[in-house]
């Protein structure tokens, strides 16, 4: 009782502060657009829902973290519960499908920017060989199992299986790197750099599913005689980089670092440049060009600021970690609404966890073998293994890139029927993965891993 009556206290304390401050922050921003917009910021209308659909995804996120679990899950849950529970789908119906898909474009923009960024090409030159087999071999193996299981299983083409393969290989840097800072801290496994070696291996292995995706979209809505539609792939990662690399190479000297708010300019050439970059892309339709200039623009900018002596205390991938909390709840709650579960053909959901079952097997294997020789004993091996099953982010921010795509072109009705199964299957991976690859690592590694006596004071080693 003196708990809570400190908190109402004014001016209130704790969590009813922040709780009172944010309701009053967004009943304002409602305010302020209905004010401007009208109808579209009444109940039914875009802007409305838009605001319910972040609230709520926040709102299950916390749950979902005090639950234990990853916070993306819970805001997953909400987007598919809010297209698909009778009585409240209303706020999913009144979306409208150009503006998520934005919103979704967005928020790929940031990812991409944060996984560019914290690429350190001297930390990479010096990383051990293991890494680079650690971020490859499992991606590209788990990736040709997903092609060749559901061209046999779903009938899909080879480029459609590759495509897929490539969305699902991916893994989730929003819920292996929580967890292994968290063992690092409490000094599992830090004698060897396991969490070191696994968190700089994920950066590796998002850049080559980004890029592998984006270069068999292009090849699968190319249109065309088969010389084109076999020289677009190569022309458009020629052209991603082309891009990437000047743009990157204009921020080393622009703003000039002494410039006021130079960071924030910085962050704001980056991003402006990178929306430019991917919707520009789809515009003159050359989409697989635009995930990977961004990515290549970043890791350009980014040696260029730690040439200037930012290092890793370079505030710009701060501000991308700003706008990244606010666009992760719209990401995965806009992800769920395209799920409607009514709607969902028992073939598709049975026949794609049969698809992930097979995968994630083989790339549990695989990431076992590959660490071989990296002087770390079976169990370490097999820690290392579970840690490279949860994925989530890169399926949420390009899951859905294929359907966005194929109903912008006019495709066909049987690409658009295969661009949603290749959404289904994203969300699923994410609901397999995300929370039993959470849970496998946090309960393994006391059972799999050495802990450091000195844990307080330790920090991981560099591979």
């Amino acid at each position: 009782m003196d708990k809570l009556k400190y908190a109402f206290t004014c001016p209130p304390h704790g969590k009813v502060g922040v709780f009172l401050t944010y309701m009053i922050l967004m009943l304002l921003i409602w305010g302020s657009l209905y004010s401007i917009t009208g109808a579209m910021a009444a109940p039914g209308g875009v802007l409305f829902s838009l605001l319910v659909v972040f609230l709520c995804s926040v709102s299950c996120g916390k749950l979902s973290e005090a639950c234990g679990l990853p916070p993306l899950l819970g805001m997953l849950l909400v987007g598919i519960a809010l297209r698909s529970v009778p009585g409240i789908r209303i706020i999913g119906d009144s979306l409208l499908p150009e503006w998520s898909a934005a919103i979704r474009n967005i928020a790929l923009v940031v990812i991409l920017l944060r996984a560019g960024l914290g690429l350190d090409p001297k930390a990479l030159k010096t990383l051990s060989l293991v890494v680079f087999r650690l971020a490859f071999v499992p991606c590209l193996i788990e990736t040709t199992v997903v092609a060749v299981v559901t061209h046999f299983l779903l009938g899909f083409p080879w480029l459609w299986g590759f495509m897929l393969g490539f969305i699902l290989a991916a893994v989730s840097p929003a819920v292996v790197v929580p967890c292994l800072l968290q063992l690092s801290q409490q000094g599992y496994g830090v004698a060897k750099g396991i969490p070191t070696l696994v968190i700089a291996a994920a950066s590796l292995d998002d850049v080559l599913a980004i890029s592998g995706f984006g270069v068999m979209l292009g090849m699968t809505f190319s249109q065309g005689s088969i010389a084109w539609q076999f020289l677009q792939g190569p022309l458009e990662v020629l052209m991603g980089l082309s891009y990437g690399g000047c743009v990157g190479l204009l921020c080393w000297i622009l703003p000039n670092k002494r410039q006021p708010s130079c960071c924030m300019l910085q962050f704001l050439i980056l991003f402006a440049a990178g929306l430019f970059a991917l919707f520009g892309s789809h515009k003159i339709e050359f989409g697989g060009a635009g995930a990977l200039a961004v990515l290549s623009m970043a890791f350009v900018a980014g040696i260029g600021y730690r040439r200037q002596g930012w290092g890793d205390d370079n505030p710009v991938p701060q501000h991308c970690n700003v706008a990244w909390s606010f666009l992760q709840p719209m990401l995965f709650a806009l992800i769920g609404t395209e799920i409607q579960v009514l709607s969902l053909e028992l073939d598709t959901v049975g026949l794609g966890i049969a698809t992930l079952c097979v995968s994630l097997s083989c790339r549990v294997v695989t990431t076992f073998f590959v660490v071989l020789g990296s002087g770390l004993n079976i169990r370490e091996r097999l820690f290392v293994a579970l840690a490279w099953l949860p994925k989530a982010t890169v399926q949420a921010a390009i899951g859905s890139t294929a359907l966005d795509y194929a109903r912008r072109i006019g495709a066909e009705e049987e690409e658009i029927v295969r661009a949603k199964q290749v959404l289904t299957i994203a969300v699923l991976v994410i609901l397999v993965t995300a929370p039993i690859g959470a849970i496998a690592i946090m309960k393994s590694a006391p059972r799999l891993l050495v802990k450091e006596r000195s844990a307080d004071t330790t920090t991981p080693e560099t591979v």
